[in-house]
């Protein structure tokens, strides 16, 4: 995962409160478990655990910036 920071990757995330979703975010930065990231989806910047990816793969198609 570690090489995906600066890239724009596609996750399958699992909230706090058990709803999952699907995002596009940029990857700012990854420490401690956490990934903080840009969310495309959101339009906002977010703190994503790594224990709750339950799927990634880099996105294809237009890179959002």
């Amino acid at each position: 995962m570690r090489m995906a920071i600066g890239q724009t990757i596609e996750i399958v995330y699992l909230d706090r409160s058990g709803k999952i979703s699907q995002r596009k975010i940029e990857v700012l930065a990854i420490r401690d478990g956490r990934i903080r990231a840009t969310c495309l989806t959101a339009g906002a910047p977010r703190v994503f655990l790594l224990s709750n990816i339950l799927a990634w793969h880099p996105a294809r198609g237009k890179r959002y910036a």
